[in-house]
């Protein structure tokens, strides 16, 4: 009865009360810049998975070079593999679809490992053929097309006049050429062209190249 009757007393005593006052809960305090960070997180996410998506569904299975191919040999279906990429369309690179269409033809030019296949790098016929000669023009920065050529552009073998020399008069100055291919001479720097023309004309086009006088003209490349 005492224990009973001490805590009803303590109740009913105001005194009692004030001396143990009742804790109030914690209040929860926001954090914004968690909340931010959180909304950044989450955009981020669904941008990278919009990104992930479509990089897989833009790719395309293409025809890529598994060893380098010389320019002229025929082509053989070990040399080739097919890669899933997502290629840019303006390559114009070759579709796996066309992959027995490609074994048996040629390569119009080097192929060198790993790269992609493109109408340009093959050829049904051999290049030069028995009517053609191959010829290389050294051109200076000076003497070349400010546009970079590639392998079936139309040209014009030049003459031009050596130092203190005046213009070439009568006949033609010019032998008209397809480019067969370009590349860079290690020992002097030089931009070689091959180019293609009759083989009647091969012998004229390469003195005239050997003087060093010439220049290469761009033409139209219509077709």
């Amino acid at each position: 009865m005492s224990n009973t009757a001490t805590r009803t007393e303590m109740v009913n005593d105001p005194e009692s009360t004030r001396s143990n006052p009742l804790v109030p809960p914690p209040k929860l305090r926001r954090r914004p810049a968690l909340v931010v960070a959180a909304a950044v997180a989450i955009l981020l996410g669904a941008l990278l998975g919009g990104w992930a998506w479509t990089a897989t569904t833009n790719t395309e299975e293409l025809l890529v070079a598994r060893t380098t191919i010389e320019r002229g040999a025929v082509i053989e279906a070990d040399d080739l593999a097919r890669v899933q990429v997502n290629a840019d369309p303006a390559l114009s690179p070759v579709p796996a679809s066309l992959f027995d269409e490609i074994v048996g033809q040629r390569a119009a030019y080097d192929i060198a490992a790993g790269v992609l296949l493109t109408p340009q790098t093959y050829t049904r016929s051999l290049i030069p053929d028995a009517g053609s000669s191959i010829v290389g023009v050294a051109l200076t920065p000076a003497q070349a097309p400010g546009l970079a050529l590639s392998p079936g552009d139309r040209v014009r073998v030049v003459v031009t006049p050596a130092l203190g020399d005046t213009p070439p008069t009568g006949g033609e100055s010019f032998s008209e050429a397809t480019v067969a291919g370009v590349h860079v001479s290690q020992e002097t720097g030089q931009t070689v062209v091959d180019v293609l023309v009759p083989h009647a004309e091969a012998a004229l086009v390469a003195a005239r190249a050997a003087t060093g006088n010439v220049a290469l003209v761009l033409d139209s490349r219509e077709r």
